[in-house]
C-alpha cells in the first residue's frame, strides 16, 4: 500500500515537474522587459549568457528582480530582462498572402515580397494581406486597413523575434510563435492600448471608437491608455475572452466572448451560398469571411450581416471556407464557426484542365 502511495506521489510530482518545464519559456514583453518563465535547472548565469550573450549579467538581473539566492530560482518565476540588454539583428516580414489590392510604400504587394521595419501596409476595400515573421508568426491585415511595421528584429542567438506593430486604422488577425517557442517581444499598438503578447492567436481592431482585443488562444497582456499618455497598468486578457477599451483610454467592457454559430452545410441560395443557424444569444451582427484554408490565413472577401441571414460567394473555382462570428453590443468579435464550400463551375478539356480565358484566368460555367 505504502508503495502504490509512493508511485502515486513520484508520478504526481514528475507530473508537476514536466508541467513546470513545459511552461518554462519566453514570455513575452511588459513595458521594456522581456518576460522569461523559469524552469527547472535554470540559472542566472546560463539566462543571462542565452539572452544578452554575457553571463556577466547574472548580477544586475539578480538586482532588478531582487532575488535573494541566484542558485535557486524558483521554478515559474516571471524573470524580467531589460530589453536594452538584448543584441537584436534586423529582420523582415515575408508576405505570404495577398487577395484584392494592397500596397506598401506607394507599391502593390505581391506574394513572396518581403517588408523591412518601418514599412506600412495599405490594404483597400477589397485586399487582405497575411505576412509572415521570421519565428513563423502570422499576422492577416483584414481590408480597409493601414499598419505600420515599426519594430521587425529578432534576438541574437534565440531566433525569438522582437515585433511592435502600429494599427493606424483597420485591424490585425494574429497567430504568434505558432511552433510554441515562446515570445520574444510581439507587440500591437494603437492610439488607446497596447497588446502584448504571450503566445497566442488573438485579434485586434482601431477604429474612431476604440480597440478590440480578442484572444482565441493562450492570453495577452492589454494595457489601455489616453490618447498620447504612458499606457497603464497590463488587463491580463484569458483565452475565450475580449476587452474593448474606449476612445478616451478606459475599458468598456472585459467579456467572454459569443460562442461560434452551429453551422448548417452550406447550399446553394441563386447566384451565391448561404448556410443557415440559429441565431447566437447576445449577437448584434455576424462577420462572415471567405478564405482559401481552413485557419483563415488567405482571406479574399468579408462582410458584415445584421441578422442570420447570410450570403457568401467564391471568386473562383476549387474549395473555399467560410467563416462566421458573431458580433456582441460592445463590438467584440466572437468565436468562428468553419464550413467548407464549392467555388464556380470551371470549363474543363477532355484531359480534365481548366480552359484558359487568356486574360489569366479560366472559363467558369456557373456563378455559384
Amino acid at each position: 500500500m505504502r508503495r502504490h502511495r509512493a508511485l502515486a506521489s513520484l508520478v504526481l510530482f514528475s507530473s508537476l515537474l514536466l508541467g513546470a518545464v513545459a511552461h518554462g519559456q519566453p514570455a513575452g514583453s511588459l513595458g521594456e522587459d522581456f518576460i522569461y518563465r523559469v524552469r527547472a535547472g535554470d540559472t542566472l548565469i546560463n539566462i543571462a549568457n542565452t539572452y544578452t550573450r554575457n553571463s556577466a549579467n547574472w548580477n544586475p538581473l539578480q538586482s532588478l528582480n531582487k532575488i535573494v539566492a541566484p542558485e535557486q530560482l524558483p521554478i515559474g518565476l516571471e524573470l524580467h530582462i531589460p530589453l536594452s540588454m538584448i543584441p537584436v539583428r534586423p529582420a523582415e516580414a515575408r508576405v505570404v498572402h495577398v487577395s484584392g489590392q494592397a500596397s506598401a510604400a506607394g507599391k502593390t504587394l505581391a506574394a513572396g515580397a518581403s517588408l523591412a521595419e518601418g514599412s506600412t501596409v495599405v490594404t483597400a476595400p477589397n485586399g487582405f494581406v497575411t505576412l509572415e515573421l521570421a519565428d513563423g508568426s502570422k499576422l492577416t491585415l483584414p481590408a480597409d486597413g493601414s499598419v505600420e511595421l515599426s519594430r521587425m528584429r529578432q534576438f541574437e542567438g534565440t531566433g525569438l523575434t522582437d515585433s511592435v506593430v502600429r494599427v493606424q486604422r483597420g485591424s490585425v488577425e494574429s497567430s504568434v510563435a505558432p511552433e510554441g517557442q515562446g515570445v520574444g517581444r510581439f507587440e500591437i499598438r494603437t492610439p488607446v492600448a497596447v497588446t502584448g503578447v504571450r503566445g497566442t492567436r488573438f485579434r485586434v481592431q482601431s477604429g474612431s471608437g476604440g480597440v478590440h482585443s480578442e484572444v482565441l488562444e493562450g492570453s495577452v497582456r492589454l494595457q489601455p491608455h489616453a490618447p498620447g499618455a504612458t499606457p497603464a497598468k497590463p488587463v491580463a486578457v484569458a483565452r475565450g475572452f475580449g476587452a474593448a477599451v474606449g476612445a478616451d483610454g478606459t475599458v468598456a467592457g472585459l467579456r467572454q466572448l459569443l460562442p461560434a454559430p452551429q453551422l448548417a452545410a452550406p447550399t446553394r441560395a441563386g447566384g451565391q451560398w448561404t448556410s443557415a443557424f440559429e441565431p447566437v444569444p447576445g449577437a448584434k451582427s455576424y462577420l462572415v469571411r471567405v478564405s482559401r484554408d481552413a485557419d483563415g490565413a488567405q482571406p479574399v472577401s468579408s462582410a458584415l450581416f445584421a441578422s442570420n441571414d447570410i450570403r457568401f460567394r467564391a471568386p473562383g473555382a476549387g474549395t473555399y471556407y467560410v467563416s462566421v462570428r458573431a458580433v456582441d453590443d460592445l463590438g467584440l468579435h466572437g468565436q468562428d464557426a468553419v464550413a467548407t464550400f464549392e467555388g464556380m463551375s470551371q470549363l474543363s478539356t477532355a484531359f480534365g484542365l481548366g480552359v484558359a480565358t487568356g486574360t489569366g484566368g479560366f472559363v467558369t460555367l456557373t456563378d455559384y
